[in-house]
């Protein structure tokens, strides 16, 4: 029998929100106000702006995978069944959390800013990617994760009203031409990081030791074949069919929201002619209204089918950002209440697009423990923070060189025509693209609160030892739907992760593979 999980209260719910505050807060400051103190204060074109998310990425498609596998195997240390294999990461990055600050001080070169921010992505994966575990490590139970990420999601849209709020006020007291504004932004946020993550450490708990399979001759891999199982584990998990549909939904979501961040601030400022405090207050707006989406989704997705609910989403989302280029080209005079109603009701459809795909995500390690017979939380978050960063530094870079091509003029108040209307065609057309691609991926989308149970349940059978042969028809049925395998296929009898991919090369060399007759 198994054990009683812990329970959850509150505080546990409060703690794992607040740890997003790191997530959600510094990357809807950067986000939204990075770019524009380069290419404002620092003396950057909008291409090296961009650059220095871009080459970030690089580095990141080395660090998130990594850190990935070495979350997953650290309980094998001393350190790991000390402090948790997750949990050791967040709290040795709490130090390292003040050089969010440097990020945000004018007056150095390009190499200062690529190097300050690349020192802090580092930082930021290693509290994001054992984060990310925290939902699935601490309960099995769909409402309970539900309640975690719902929490989580709310915590994030409020510390994005504070990244939208906070250096709107600045400008205001200090003016629009001081770069200290951003300086005092990022320290107020870097002391709020650090609080956050001693709450989230000691409020939160990892997967008990007693239910992590013990890998075979772990300890016998060479460097080289554990550099080969953390990117043969990476590109696996795009074979769990719900997975690569989630992908499809969350980067349809965010991707729509990292081009209207980026291009937002300078549409606001070139395109309708109004100034930095205002794109600040409609930016507040929306992340406050995003709140409400957030609750909304949640209630929806708790009820329904997350598919539909994120279906709802999207079209909130469009009808804001259609209003926007509406009111570019009419040019309707006394727009600033019509701005405040467009961008309320973006932020509830993307209150629902930011809830929803990590609500999903979720569940993904169950569907791959039914596929692999492994618990691999780590290699999906190393997935999803490196997909989740390369998108935002694509979208960053594009809209820079973007601006760049049409003639931006960084620290110019005044644009030509050809940049402002690039802007507006941006803002339009690159988040609609995204948006109407993870609008069709939805409907391939299968995870629902009922099959999860099903599919738990045929999990737990199969860890007591129960046969393949003598699984229902429907758990035959929800397991093969979700995973996108024959169910014999399943429990580990196939290639889907290096642990399985070995056995199966060898398998293949010895004869037939035994676990076919289970």
């Amino acid at each position: 029998m198994s054990k009683p999980q812990r329970q959850i209260k509150f505080v546990n719910y409060l703690s794992y929100g607040l740890g997003d505050f790191v997530g959600a807060g510094a990357f809807a400051l950067t986000a939204a106000w990075l770019m524009y103190f380069y290419t404002t204060f620092c003396g950057l074109t909008a291409t090296q702006a961009g650059s220095i998310f871009a080459v970030a990425r690089v580095v990141d498609a080395v660090a998130a995978p990594a850190m990935g596998y070495i979350t997953d195997n650290f309980h094998k240390t001393k350190l790991g069944r000390r402090f948790g294999r997750r949990k050791f990461f967040i709290l040795a990055a709490i130090p390292l959390m003040l050089i969010y600050a440097l990020i945000w001080v004018d007056g150095f070169n390009y190499w200062y800013y690529m190097l300050t921010y690349i020192i802090f992505e580092i930082a930021y994966s290693m509290i994001l990617i054992p984060y990310d575990t925290l939902a699935a490590e601490m309960t099995d139970d769909y409402k309970k994760r539900s309640k975690l990420t719902g929490a989580r999601m709310f915590v994030a849209q409020i510390s994005a009203v504070f990244a939208s709020f906070i250096p709107g006020r600045l400008i205001e007291s200090l003016g629009k031409d001081d770069p200290l504004s951003f300086l005092y932004s990022g320290l107020i946020f870097t002391a709020i990081f650090v609080v956050v993550l001693v709450v989230l450490y000691k409020n939160t708990w990892e997967r008990p030791l007693s239910e992590i399979p013990i890998e075979k001759e772990i300890d016998k891999k060479t460097l080289l074949q554990k550099i080969e199982k953390v990117y043969v584990d990476l590109f696996s998990t795009l074979r769990v069919k719900t997975f690569r549909h989630h992908l499809g939904m969350y980067l349809g979501g965010y991707l729509s929201q990292d081009v209207f961040n980026a291009v937002f601030t300078y549409f606001i400022v070139f395109a309708l002619m109004h100034n930095a405090v205002v794109a600040s207050n409609l930016l507040t707006v929306m992340y406050i209204l995003q709140i409400v989406g957030v609750w909304i989704a949640m209630t929806l997705t708790i009820k329904l089918n997350p598919a539909p609910a994120y279906r709802m989403a999207i079209i909130f989302f469009m009808v804001g950002i259609l209003g926007f280029a509406a009111l570019r080209i009419i040019n309707v005079e006394n727009s600033l209440l019509l701005m405040f109603i467009m961008i309320g009701i973006a932020g509830l459809g993307r209150g629902g697009l930011n809830y929803i795909p990590w609500n999903n995500y979720a569940f993904i390690p169950d569907i791959d423990e039914a596929l692999t017979g492994q618990r691999r939380e780590g290699v999906f978050a190393g997935v999803m923070s490196l997909i989740r960063k390369a998108s935002q530094a694509l979208a960053v870079f594009l809209v820079g060189v973007g601006l760049d091509l049409s003639g931006f003029v960084s620290g110019q108040e005044v644009q030509s025509s050809s940049v402002v209307q690039t802007i507006t065609s941006i803002l339009l057309f690159g988040t609609l693209l995204f948006l109407i691609g993870g609008l069709l991926i939805s409907y391939r989308y299968k995870l629902t609160k009922e099959n999860h149970v099903v599919l738990l349940a045929e999990i737990q059978r199969l860890k007591k030892g129960g046969l393949k042969k003598e699984a229902s028809p429907e758990a035959r049925e929800v397991v093969g739907k979700l995973t996108g395998w024959d169910y014999e296929k399943t429990w580990g009898n196939n290639p889907v992760g290096y642990e399985n991919y070995v056995a199966y090369k060898k398998s293949r060399k010895e004869g037939p593979d035994i676990k076919t007759t289970l």
